[in-house]
């Protein structure tokens, strides 16, 4: 299938451009043949069977496709899950393709580009050398029997980038429906996953029903700011409610974000196994799951790695965020001295600026954290995908939680000043939303605005409207950045989550405030996905992952300290004179029952509906009926041939007596 709108002069494409692969300039003519080769050869060559181009005469960018009939081989080995006729949702093969629903035998719109760009992806990354000994043409990219080859690619500087193209057309279409008309209204969630795929379309779902699980506490919190305003200590209503919310909400997004699996079909896709990370390295060994030869690194030498290095780093990070507090304390107090002494409005602006500056340090913190982190998490030498993430979210939310929440607990439980407390938890919550909006909104603004000044440098087409020219879109897509995943926005919503769930109830204008943030949020992502990054290539996902345990404990966190606060209000205490013992004894007690409560309710509450759940058991059954009836089929095939061989050797006997 072509492609719509105009094409390089220099080279037809006879194939729908997906993907686009650049390698180095320096790169050897005898490596670029050997690589192309392997892309074209078919499977029973060990090849990936697509189809490649160069984008120009003499360039070393390729424009990578693949015929109708290989994508849907592809799909079919990846467990891709498609709506039937019937309007379930079943695992797509290739031999009944007839039976799903909007399926035609051309390059329709069956499989959306996403889900082609992914299948282009995992085939070049199965791409596996066979008795190759190194690169050819870089004797230094040594290779073995089974190892990736384009991973060996990129350690050794030879594959710059593989990204996947945007669709012009498909993008306006998103961009208008999105982002560009300001209206209230639900985000286009099934539209974003038909472009960028699940996981990123799960976290807007994600940020769309954080925001809208806040209006509750929003409408509640604005009156009481108004007519509590110098009352600090009557906070016990909205303590309570502060329980009661944050341990519906997590539990009512387990079963939106099944439904939502659901439908878009990676609720019951298959897990794939995992292949070592590019960055693993070790001696060649062989995977005994696998037989395949890849790199094998000690378990315990990875275990002294983090214990005896990060481990430390760690607590030392953690140390660093104690000082820094207590600096930010001995500022306050010099700041009320001086206040008292004073008595000026100078002297009583200043009383701010502590808060302040202490805010401003903590964002610093964080982020010269986040690439210490990643450092030592590379460092580790994990093998895994998956426990890498894992490792690196844990350093980071230990560290965010400390240096963000460290000063609170002290405010509210050592110094029991509510005040202070109020307006360090502003100060915190405001100066981090208008630098993350500074960092996500007006810088991605400036980039936008700096490719439309390179499209009117580079480009003869001056207007927007105009599809740009492959060759001139591969250009300008190459120059964009690379979008680096959702970890930070995750993040800014975990560290959102714990001021609202924490110590809102002494500030209830955090949640209008995280609302009005969430709103913009979803205007500056939607922009920053759309126009300032490269494009992500799609990536299959049921749920948040380890963000949602990240959430939950969270949760488990503000249940205790509402509790405590609650038992801090003067209308408990008083009930309580000069019996502060029995007072710490029914907090602990009523904090014990309500996370049974909680955990009871977790239990209680399914993640998944009970429709969903019958349409998935409905699924499982046919699918072990249709496996017992292979099963059969192939058991009453053998019988019949043993049957025809018995009756052979009793003919052969007959005919020699």
């Amino acid at each position: 299938m072509k492609r719509k709108g105009s094409v390089s002069e220099d080279v037809e494409f006879t194939f729908t451009p997906l993907v686009i692969l650049e390698l180095a300039k320096d790169t050897p003519e005898k490596t670029t043949e050997w690589l192309i080769q392997k892309i074209k050869d078919g499977k029973h060559l060990s090849g990936a069977h697509l189809s490649i181009r160069p984008l120009e005469e003499n360039s070393k960018v390729y424009v990578i496709g693949a015929s109708w009939r290989r994508l849907l081989l592809g799909a079919e080995s990846l467990g891709f899950v498609k709506e039937f006729q019937d309007g379930s949702m079943r695992v797509f093969t290739y031999n009944n393709r007839e039976d799903y629903k909007h399926f035609t035998n051309d390059d329709s719109d069956f499989l959306t580009m996403a889900e082609k760009q992914y299948i282009i992806k995992r085939e070049l990354e199965n791409l596996r050398a066979v008795n190759e000994t190194m690169v050819p043409g870089h004797p230094q990219a040594k290779l073995y029997p089974g190892k990736s080859i384009f991973r060996r690619l990129q350690t050794s500087g030879i594959l710059i980038q593989l990204y996947p193209l945007h669709e012009p057309a498909e993008l306006k279409k998103l961009s208008f429906i999105w982002y560009r008309q300001v209206k209230f209204s639900f985000q286009p969630l099934d539209e974003i996953q038909k472009y960028f795929g699940q996981s990123i379309s799960l976290y807007f779902a994600f940020l769309e029903y954080f925001t809208f699980a806040l209006f509750p506490m929003a409408v509640i919190g604005v009156p009481y700011y108004v007519f509590a305003w110098e009352d600090y200590d009557k906070y016990i209503v909205f303590a309570t409610f502060n329980l009661v919310w944050s341990t519906i909400v997590l539990e009512v997004w387990k079963r939106w974000c099944s439904r939502l699996s659901y439908k878009w079909g990676t609720l019951t896709m298959k897990r794939e196994f995992e292949e070592p990370r590019p960055g693993f390295h070790g001696t060649l060994g062989v995977n005994p799951a696998t037989g395949r030869k890849e790199p094998v690194y000690p378990s315990y030498r990875r275990q002294l790695r983090i214990y005896l290095v990060s481990v430390p780093f760690v607590c030392f990070s953690l140390y660093i965020c104690i000082v820094v507090m207590m600096i930010y304390f001995g500022m306050e107090d010099l700041v009320l001295a001086y206040n008292e002494e004073a008595q000026s409005m100078f002297s009583s602006s200043l009383l701010y600026l502590p808060s302040v500056v202490y805010a401003l340090v903590i964002e610093i913190m964080n982020r010269i954290y986040r690439y210490a982190a990643t450092f030592l998490t590379s460092w580790e030498n994990h093998r895994l995908e998956s426990s890498y993430q894992n490792h690196l979210v844990l350093k980071v939310l230990v560290f965010n939680f400390v240096n963000c929440f460290a000063s609170l607990f002290y405010i509210a439980f050592i110094l029991q000043d509510m005040k202070l407390l109020r307006q360090n938890l502003a100060a915190l919550l405001i100066t981090s939303q208008i630098i993350n909006q500074f960092v996500e909104s007006l810088f991605p603004y400036c980039l936008q605005k700096r490719r439309k000044k390179i499209i009117k440098q580079k480009l003869s087409t001056s207007t927007e409207e105009k599809e740009l020219p492959l060759t001139d879109q591969v250009k300008l897509e190459g120059k964009m950045d690379t979008f680096l995943g959702t970890f930070d926005d995750y993040l800014e919503l975990f560290q959102q989550f714990g001021y609202v769930s924490l110590f809102s109830c002494v500030y209830p204008l955090a949640a209008i405030l995280a609302v009005l943030n969430n709103i913009t949020e979803v205007f500056s992502d939607a922009l920053k996905m759309c126009r300032v990054f490269k494009r992500p290539f799609s990536q299959p996902g049921s749920d948040i992952g380890v963000w949602l345990l990240a959430f939950e404990t969270m949760g488990v966190i503000s249940v205790m300290t509402n509790c405590a606060l609650i038992g801090m209000s003067p209308q408990v205490k008083s009930f309580f004179q000069g019996k502060s013992i029995e007072l710490v004894l029914l907090i602990v007690g009523v904090e014990h029952i309500l996370l049974g409560l909680k955990f009871i309710l977790a239990f209680a509450i399914s993640d998944i509906p009970r429709d969903i759940r019958n349409k998935v058991a409905r699924l499982e059954f046919e699918s072990m009926e249709a496996l017992k009836q292979k099963q059969m089929k192939e058991a009453d095939e053998f019988l019949k041939k043993e049957q025809q061989k018995d009756e052979m050797r009793k003919e052969n006997q007959v005919k020699k007596i």
